[in-house]
Order: structure tokens, then sequence, then C-alpha cells
């Protein structure tokens, strides 16, 4: 068997042997006491888990509608992917690594968890006391999820799939799992520190944009940078599934059915409708038209600068952190292209910066008259907060980086990770994939018969 055969059987060697340890797990009772439980906790968060799971496949149409015609399906199903990946890797090890009893502050035991086990355990977790362990690791593997989807964009059109299959399971073993624990479990170092994170500033978006960074620059430029949107509907529509979704990302990260999530609903719909606003008229202030891509991508931004916040500020403020973030982004944007980075859809200026400009806003805006858990920020005073948020952004930022840049190096000295020119040239849903993204408007007469086929007015089908 030579080399070439044996590198296409290890991933399904590895998936097969995962499966067939599953069949000896034991099983164990279904939750034993529910009397601690609170019905409409758990429809709410249950609820949130699916919006969340469903911003994967918005996200997977938010980057294929921006890409070139011949690399939608390739771009589409690295980020879709995710779901089957995580998922898996969440169910063996993710949650024990980042929920799991804490080995000093770094990480979760990774054994306490092992394919889920004592998930159904009567004791919920700490900080979601009325809602079933195992609702809270669904809720919680759907950001999981959601990561390392985000940081397709800044390596598309050049990465070779199966590279980015390996990128993914390093990056939720060797980054998410030690941020989300740093982060959201009680024991972790930056909760120690009085880090402040709703529902992944810096777990999700900062960790996924350091990341994208690094990324970009171990791939180098695309042999042609030009990049015509395949289907800007596609963008709208990803656009308006991942707003959706949002509601359950934010606002399902109260962990409950109560007042802090309509608090987070409402911040969270705020701050992205300004945002789109902001980018829009502030291009059209420069003198651009004012373009649905650029509406689009603010109010993502929005999306992305409030997530940190989303539980800890109030309304009004929501708004200026919409607005000022969707500015900081369109500039980075305008800034990158003049550098020689090619980050292809500006994850790093969106989703990395945006996290950050939501973290350290988080250290400004937070207020305990809407959430009491929370902290008191500079506006109203207190500047212990602020600090800590400062602190927090630079070690995630300079650990997801360095690790990144580690994983995409190390990846790419084993077996080159982005495509031959040729494949490049030709698009990789082709090469890659053998498929491809067929465009052109269908005419046909009054019975249903095709006439013509008009490439002029290409319409997906």
């Amino acid at each position: 068997m030579n080399t070439f055969t044996l590198n296409r059987l290890i991933p399904f060697a590895v998936l097969a042997l995962a499966a067939i340890v599953a069949m000896f797990i034991p099983s164990l009772p279904n939750f034993s006491d529910t009397s601690k439980y609170n019905g409409a906790d758990i429809a709410w968060v249950a609820v949130g888990a699916s919006l969340v799971f469903l911003m994967t496949p918005g996200l997977s149409f938010f980057y294929g509608g921006m890409v070139n015609r011949k690399n939608v399906i390739s771009t589409m199903i690295k980020s879709f992917v995710a779901t089957g990946i995580i998922s898996l890797l969440w169910v063996v090890v993710g949650f024990g690594l980042s929920f799991g009893p804490s080995i000093g502050g770094f990480i979760g035991n990774p054994s306490s968890h092992f394919f889920f086990k004592d998930v159904n355990s009567p004791a919920p977790w700490s900080l979601a006391p009325t809602i079933p362990l195992l609702l809270f690791a669904l809720f919680q593997m759907k950001f999981a999820i959601i990561t390392p989807a985000l940081v397709v964009g800044a390596v598309a059109e050049r990465i070779r799939f199966t590279s980015y299959l390996v990128f993914i399971v390093l990056f939720g073993l060797l980054i998410y799992a030690p941020i989300a624990h740093w982060t959201w479990h009680p024991d972790g170092l930056l909760f120690k520190m009085g880090v402040l994170d709703f529902a992944g500033g810096t777990v999700v978006h900062i960790s996924a944009g350091c990341a994208a960074l690094a990324g970009a620059i171990v791939l180098k430029k695309r042999k042609s940078k030009e990049v015509q949107p395949a289907n800007i509907p596609y963008v709208v529509l990803g656009t308006g599934l991942l707003w959706f979704g949002w509601f359950g990302f934010n606002a399902g990260s109260a962990l409950g059915a109560n007042d802090l999530a309509v608090s987070a609903f409402a911040t969270t719909n705020t701050a992205s409708a300004v945002a789109g606003l902001s980018w829009m008229l502030f291009d059209y202030a420069r003198g651009k038209k004012p373009t649905v891509l650029g509406f689009c991508i603010g109010a993502v931004v929005g999306l992305v600068a409030i997530t940190p916040a989303a539980g800890y500020v109030a309304i009004p403020q929501s708004a200026f952190i919409g607005f000022i973030a969707a500015i900081i982004s369109n500039v980075a944007v305008y800034w990158k292209e003049k550098s020689g980075i090619d980050d292809t859809l500006d994850v790093f200026p969106c989703h990395g910066l945006g996290g950050m400009v939501g973290m350290v806003l988080t250290g400004v805006f937070a207020t305990k008259n809407v959430n009491p858990a929370g902290g008191i920020g500079l506006w109203y005073g207190e500047s212990a907060l602020f600090i800590s948020q400062l602190k927090g952004l630079a070690i995630v930022v300079a650990y997801s980086f360095t690790v990144s840049l580690v994983i995409f190096k190390v990846l790419d000295l084993l077996n080159p990770i982005r495509v031959s020119q040729k494949e490049e040239e030709r698009g990789l849903d082709e090469t890659q994939h053998g498929e491809k993204y067929v465009q052109g408007t269908l005419l046909v007469d009054h019975n249903g018969s095709l006439l013509e086929k008009d490439p002029v007015e290409p319409l997906a089908i």
C-alpha cells in the first residue's frame, strides 16, 4: 500500500475507530431527578441551541455568495462540514476539555465526559441550575461548531479540503477548548480574572479572527484577488439566517427564559440594525454607492461586536457599539486591501476586530442594572472591568494567533495545504469535490417547454 492510499484511508479509519469505541461505552439512566429543572428554561435553551445550529448553514450561504462562482461549493462545505467534525469531537472529548473539572484553570479533564459520560448526571452545570447538563452541553456544542467554520472565509479559494478538515480538529482541541475553559468555566483563568464574555466575543470571534489571520499569512495571496460575488442573494439569505440564529446565540446564553434573555435579544437586534446602516451610510458618505453587501457585512459586524456585551449592556449603548464597530471594521477592510495579506472575505477585520471592539466596549458600558452578576464599566466610573477586558483580549489574541500559526505551518510542512496553481485556476469546486455550481436563466414558453439558455442574466439553479 503506497503513502497516497494510506493518507486517504486514515480519516475513515479514525472515524471507524471512534464509532467502534462508542459501542462499548456503557449507557446510563436518563435524568434521575427532574424536580430541580424549569420547563420554560429547558424549552428556551433547546430553541436557542437550534437557532445557533442554523447559523452554520447561514454562514455557508453568506460566505458562498461572496466568492467566485468556481469556488462556491467548496467554500460552503468547508463551513458546513464542521457540523459533523465538531459534533463528534465534542461528544468524545471536546465537552470534557471545555467544561470538565479544571486542571489548573487551563483546561478541563477530558476523561470526565468521555463520549458524553455522566452528562445525564442529576447535577446540572453550576451556572445553569435549571436545565439538564446534557442540554447545556448541546447548546455549547453549537458554539464550538461555528467557530472554526468562521475561519473558512480567510483561506477560501486556495486551501485543500483535507488540510482544512485536519485544521478543524486541531483548532477544536488546541484553541477552542482551552479558551472556552478559561472564559466560561468558574475555575478558568479568564473567568477568575473577572473577564466578561456573555456569548463568545473572545471564545468564538476573536479566536476565529486571529486564526483566520494566521491562515491567510501562511497560505499567502491568491493568484487572482479579483472576487466577483457569485450570488449576492445568497449573501442576503445567509445574513438573514445568521441574524435570526444570533438571537439563540446571545439571548440563549442567558441559559433561561428570563428578563436577561429578553434584554440580550433586544441589544442583539439593535446593534446589528445600527451596524448595517452604519457600514452602508459610511460608504455612501465617502462617495460610494449604498450596496447590498455593505449592509449585510455591517449587520454581521454588529452581531459580532454585541456578542460579548449582549447580557451586560443596556439597549441604548448597544446602538453605539454597533455603530462604531462597523466603522472600525470598514476602515480596517480598506487598510487590509493596501497590505499584502489576502484575507479573502475579511474575517479578521470583521470577526477579529469586531470581537475586540465588543470586548473593550463591554468594559466600557457594562452595568449591573442590566445584569447584577456582571460588572461596572468605565463609562460608569470604574476601571477594574475595563482593565480585565484588555488583559483577557491580549491573552486570547496572542494565544489564538500563535497556536493557529503553528498549526497551519506544521500542516503545510507535512503536506502542502495549498492547492496547485492549476487547481486554483480551475476552481476548487471541480478539483476538490468534482462538483460544479451552475448558473443560468432557463427561458420557457407558456407550456413550460425549454426555449433557450440565456447566460446574460444568471440565476442559480
